[in-house]
């Protein structure tokens, strides 16, 4: 393997299409996924929606429309164009795989697998526990199977990184027949917190002690890893639980839910709520885009903010006290690499356990580099950290290869 191969990598929701493609590079004789150089997203696959692309390639970027019908099968179109695409581009690279970001893998699937239509038909089976990711991904797979015939699909688990999580940060406090029935905390965001964790260690030996990283998106969480590995999560058994998200509620008073059922509510209007007409959006009654809240400004808006902030705060304390300190922490995520009002707000509330943020990088820090936030006398240092879960899912993907 040399560099003339690739990895595509591509990460597939209910509209969009991401990918990004990565050179695989030889080095002393073993073999790893460089920076990708081609990248992009194609967005407005949703039914009726107008199909465009948006790419770069080096420092050059690039907007198209789709062309011809897509409206009959659009992640199938999206794919052929994709492929088109790479083939004119990156023209003599041989692609070797496809890398796709899956959101859970349950029990089994604790490393990358090679898809097959058994292990498809397996991860189908986890689709209530992820609505708003793992249909969308699992389509994705099936339909590069068609486009892609005889290339290696490779599933790639956000829930995989947390499998070192011990029983009691696993176990709910529920009957124990169910624990072993599958429900319990899996954590998600593996594949960003793997980059956050293996990177930042590149600039500081404090990220390989306690480290708190934060992914803070449309979908958020948080993670405490100790010496490299999950110690604790946010996200519990769905990727509905823990922080406040843009759609999504977070944790919540079981009592609620009875309370919802008991006046009619059944398991469709629940997950509607819970994942879509939450969170963000739930609360603002606006949107879901933390951009847009901010310059809205209106009290509801200011409320949703308030509340996103506090259920941060709130789960950063519950996990620097499980760690025992704290060493490093890490921002990433599109709230947590451009929202530097929200980095700041949440570095206050955590100066009493030694955070202190130095005001004028965190003003200054770009959203495209790793960089230092801290000042210069705090016990804790406080790091964004772009990240890259294309590269991971590259990575994973040829290492199984």
């Amino acid at each position: 393997m040399t560099s003339s191969a690739v990895i595509l990598a591509v990460n597939i929701g209910s509209s969009s299409l991401k990918f990004s493609t990565h050179p695989v590079i030889a080095n002393d004789g073993l073999a790893t996924a460089g920076s990708s150089i081609l990248s992009g997203n194609i967005q407005g696959l949703e039914p009726g929606g107008r199909a465009f692309a948006t790419w770069s390639k080096g420092t050059a970027s690039h907007r198209e429309d789709l062309p011809g019908s897509h409206a009959a099968d659009p992640f199938g179109a999206a794919l052929a164009y994709l492929k088109e695409i790479i083939g004119r581009e990156l023209e003599g690279r041989k692609m070797l795989a496809v890398a796709h970001r899956v959101v859970h893998g349950g029990e089994r699937f604790v490393s990358p697998v090679i898809v097959s239509p058994t292990v498809l038909e397996e991860l189908r089976g986890l689709e209530s526990l992820a609505p708003l990711h793992q249909p969308h991904n699992l389509r994705g797979i099936s339909a590069c199977m068609q486009i892609l015939p005889g290339l290696p699909q490779i599933a790639c688990f956000d829930t995989a990184f947390h499998a070192t999580l011990s029983r009691i940060e696993k176990t709910f406090p529920l009957n124990k027949a169910l624990y072993d029935e599958g429900i319990h905390r899996y954590g998600f965001h593996g594949l960003s917190y793997h980059y956050v964790s293996t990177r930042l260690a590149r600039h500081t030996a404090a990220a390989t002690k306690k480290l708190l990283m934060a992914h803070l998106g449309n979908g958020s969480s948080l993670c405490a890893c100790m010496e490299g590995q999950s110690f604790s999560t946010t996200m519990g058994f769905s990727a509905a639980g823990g922080l406040m998200m843009g759609t999504r509620c977070g944790d919540l008073d079981a009592g609620v839910m009875l309370h919802l059922v008991q006046r009619g509510m059944n398991a469709k209007a629940l997950e509607d709520l819970f994942y879509r007409q939450s969170g963000l959006k739930g609360i603002s009654g606006i949107s879901a885009d933390m951009r847009t809240l901010r310059e809205n400004g209106s009290e509801d808006a200011r409320l949703a903010i308030a509340l996103y902030q506090r259920r941060v705060v709130h789960e950063c304390g519950g996990l620097i006290a499980a760690m025992g300190g704290v060493d490093a922490m890490a921002f990433a995520g599109g709230i947590g690499e451009n929202d530097r009002q929200l980095r700041a707000e949440v570095c206050a509330k955590l100066a009493c356990m030694g955070v202190q943020l130095d005001p004028e990088r965190n003003h200054a820090a770009p959203n495209d580099v790793i960089t230092p936030l801290h000042a210069d006398n705090s016990r804790v240092e406080v790091w964004v950290v772009p990240t890259d879960e294309g590269l991971i899912a590259a990575e994973q993907a040829l290492t199984l290869l």
